[in-house]
């Protein structure tokens, strides 16, 4: 694993999967501590034929989400590996809502502008209700995966674990 060692610290603003703190905890081993926060000029998208959300520059549209506080080095190149090359890291400015203070955060934006499987808006409601569980045993096993040195990507194992036939439903075991 690469960058074992560095003790900087980085915030990251999450707005899909990693609301939930199952996720982040199957990733992490643990639950940073977190802030409301709003990022102002971004939409939050759903992606046909994926469960989990894009988000891309929009002019005067915000998506709401959280900053991941005190994430290490380490942490980072996990979440990296897990976001894999759909999603390109920046750093944005964010407003924290508990004290309207503005911070900046890295943030996990789609690489492709001008992907057409893009549309609507993404519901984390919903996500929660009918797709958390899965994603969450997804995520473990992505972060097994990763210690061995051959680890396959997330997107392959998110291939892996979902169908391909567009119905957003996990292989039978």
């Amino acid at each position: 694993m690469a960058m074992v060692g560095g003790n900087q610290v980085h915030n990251v603003f999450v707005y899909g999967s990693l609301l939930a703190d199952d996720v982040v905890r199957a990733l992490l081993s643990r639950i940073p501590q977190s802030s409301p926060a709003i990022l102002n000029g971004h939409h939050r998208f759903s992606i046909k034929g994926r469960v989990y959300p894009a988000i891309l520059p929009v002019e005067n549209k915000e998506v709401t989400g959280k900053v991941l506080q005190g994430i290490t080095d380490l942490e980072l190149y996990i979440l990296d590996e897990f976001e894999d090359v759909e999603y390109e890291r920046v750093t944005v400015d964010v407003s924290l809502m508990d004290s309207s203070n503005k911070s900046q955060a890295f943030a996990y934006v789609w690489s492709d502008k001008n992907d057409p499987n893009l549309y609507g808006e993404w519901d984390f409601e919903e996500w929660k209700r009918t797709q958390m569980s899965d994603f969450v045993k997804m995520s473990a096993e992505f972060r097994k995966d990763l210690e061995l040195p051959e680890s396959k990507t997330r997107i392959a194992t998110y291939e892996s674990y979902y169908q391909q036939d567009g119905s957003d439903s996990p292989l039978a075991p």
